[in-house]
């Protein structure tokens, strides 16, 4: 039997906490995906049967319970948070030209890039439907700053795709964007249904904002330095994706003459190759740089976990806590 890591226990106690609410939202998205329209659900329904861990909604619906929320508007939202992410998993698989997601093949390479971002859109235009449906123009104006600020971090990114003089502020910069703004939002919002004043809504986007960062960084350097199956991506993805991420921002920084035109010559090429990455392991490895940029993401979860510990003490805010250290440890 496989020992049940701590960042596995974590988790479930969280989901344990949620339970009703985790299902409810769960069966508002899969009636959110059905059409007339065949492909439509068929697609839908082919990436949200990936899995993954759905951390968004969780965050939401967390939020919003633990600041005790009063009606079912976190559900609805949970749901337009979820429906987002999956919306940019579809167009991000063929901006990456992605041909695997959790071991199974993305949608595009089953169906077309047509018909995923076509579909992307649809669930863009289902997630803003939930979103009117709270009556909360706050909620829409939070979800929808968020939605533009991911597409800007994914066009960014694709700016500075192969570019190995990129700075570190703008590789924050692509990361705080793409992922922390909905983990921020996702937080926010709950707490926004739940009435909370100011003060408890600026922690709850900061808390999000930190956790995050946090997670896309334990996620750039596990790419480099862990298991394919438990990502949910190809190790080495982003290096073959062109992606210079922060371990190879760190080495490429403290490189010598040699190294330096290894980096150039091999971001300068159309695409790399399996040799290309086993070199690239062993001087991100030689500098150190995967527990350098662990270390800088422990700082965000660090971080996020003082935020969260400003709350009140409840079951909820503990767990939230520990979700922190889950995103921390996974896999690593």
């Amino acid at each position: 039997m496989r020992k049940i890591s701590k960042a596995d226990l974590s988790l479930r106690n969280l989901k344990k906490l949620i339970k009703k609410e985790f299902n409810e939202t769960d069966k508002l998205i899969r009636n959110q995906i059905n059409s007339d329209v065949n492909r439509i659900p068929k697609l839908s329904k082919h990436i949200i049967n990936l899995g993954g861990k759905r951390l968004r909604p969780m965050l939401t619906i967390s939020c919003a319970k633990m600041l005790k929320v009063r009606n079912k508007n976190h559900i609805k939202l949970a749901a337009a948070v979820e429906l987002l992410h999956t919306a940019t998993l579809l167009h991000d698989d063929v901006v990456d030209e992605s041909n695997y997601r959790r071991g199974e093949k993305t949608s595009h390479t089953i169906w077309d890039n047509k018909s995923s971002i076509l579909v992307g859109d649809f669930l863009l235009g289902k997630a803003f439907q939930l979103m009117v449906e709270t009556n909360s123009l706050e909620c829409l104006n939070i979800l929808s700053k968020a939605a533009s600020i991911i597409a800007e971090g994914e066009v960014l990114q694709l700016v500075e795709t192969n570019n190995i003089n990129i700075r570190k502020t703008n590789y924050l910069k692509i990361i705080e964007s793409k992922t922390a703004a909905l983990f921020s939002s996702a937080c926010e919002v709950g707490g926004v249904v739940s009435g909370a004043n100011k003060s408890q809504k600026k922690k709850l986007f900061n808390f999000g904002k930190n956790l995050g960062t946090a997670f896309q960084l334990i996620d750039d350097a596990l790419d480099y330095d862990g298991s394919s199956v438990k990502m949910g991506k190809n190790n080495g993805d982003d290096f073959f994706e062109g992606k210079v991420t922060l371990p190879v921002i760190l080495a490429i920084n403290s490189a010598n003459k040699k190294e330096k035109e290894f980096w150039e010559k091999v971001f300068n090429k159309k695409t790399r190759n399996k040799t290309d990455l086993k070199i690239a392991k062993k001087i991100i490895k030689e500098k150190d740089t995967i527990n350098k940029t662990l270390k800088l993401a422990n700082q965000y979860g660090e971080e996020a976990k003082q935020i969260m510990e400003g709350f009140e003490n409840n079951p909820i805010r503990d767990a939230l806590i520990d979700l922190v250290d889950f995103s921390l440890i996974r896999n690593h």
